[in-house]
Parts: structure tokens; sequence; C-alpha cells
């Protein structure tokens, strides 16, 4: 297996080296403090940005470890509520509580999320881990199918299973393949 994490998430220098839009996040990341406002909670940006891929109305997505859902929501509120479009939801998942915020921050679309799961074992994180080998493994002209599937209007983890043929629930479908050694990813898909 290879899942060593080529790139350490957690140091969001990588966006500053990437494309305009990682510059971008990167500069709108550090001048709203918001990885430094969420620091207790383990916060990673997660999705499309990190790997990449993002296309128009692409988010910001933010994922936190939280135990006591009533001070992070307080925590939101008072760090964010004055950004456009602010909103908040709570729900349970599987018998999971989960809390997220949205907001606006210049063009970019945020969301902050979180449960009482460690950051780095949360769907979100894996799911970026996998897609980003995959991108790796299968080069730049998967990586435009990804995107082009994207602006059409497909979502990433459907966009993934699609150009790999992958059955059934395309978001269960990549974590299964989580494990998976590279030479196990590249007969998938050569």
């Amino acid at each position: 297996m290879n899942r060593a994490e080529p790139i350490n998430w957690l140091n969001l220098d990588y966006l500053r080296q990437g494309g305009e839009n990682q510059r971008q996040v990167y500069e709108i990341l550090q001048t709203g403090r918001f990885l430094k406002i969420l620091e207790e909670y383990t916060p990673i940006l997660v999705g499309t940005i990190p790997l990449g891929i993002e296309v128009d109305g692409s988010d910001l997505d933010i994922i936190c470890e939280i135990y006591d859902l009533d001070r992070f929501e307080q925590e939101l509120m008072e760090s964010f509520q004055h950004y456009h479009g602010f909103t908040l939801s709570r729900r349970s998942v599987n018998g999971l509580k989960r809390i997220k915020a949205n907001f606006q921050v210049e063009a970019w679309p945020v969301e902050i999320f979180g449960q009482p799961v460690p950051t780095r074992q949360q769907n979100g994180y894996k799911h970026m881990l996998i897609e980003h080998r995959m991108l790796r493994l299968y080069g730049e002209d998967f990586k435009q199918d990804v995107i082009r599937l994207k602006a059409g209007g497909v979502k990433t983890e459907p966009a993934f299973a699609e150009l790999l043929g992958l059955s059934g629930d395309p978001y269960q479908a990549l974590l299964e393949l989580f494990d998976s050694s590279d030479q196990e990813l590249k007969d998938l898909f050569l």
C-alpha cells in the first residue's frame, strides 16, 4: 500500500504554491483567520480546492472535530455570522450529530462542518486523500475529465465514480478504495 500523505494538508503553504484560485483561497483563509479561529477543532480544508479541481461555485470546505455542539455553534455565530448569507444547521446522520455553517466570503461559498470524529477519520478527508492519489496516478487527462464533469454539474465523488465505472453509492465506493494499493488503483483505471 502507498497511503502516505504526499502533502501536509494541515499546512496551507501548498495553496500558496498552487494555481490562481488556490492562492486566492490562501489569502482569504489567512486574512479571515479561519483556521486560527477554529484551531482547537483540528480544522482541515478539504474538497476540490486543495485538489485543484474546483469549478465555478466550488466552496471552501473546512471540517472540524467537535464534541460540544452548543459551544461550537456559539463560536461559529460569534466568529462568522457577519459574513453574507450566514446560516447554521444541525442534523443527525446514523446517530451522529453534525453541525454546519455556510456563508460567502468574496466570490467563495464557505462551509464549516463539525462532527464528533477526528478530522483525519472523517469521510471528507478520506475522499480527498483517495481522490488525490487517483489524480496523481491517472494523470492530467483524467483530472481534466473530472473538471469537465464537475463543470457540467456533476458532484466530485460521482464524477470520479463515473470515470472509473464504479456502481452504487459513489461516496461509499470511493471509501471502499481507500486502503487500495497504488497498483490496485492503477488496475482499476488502466
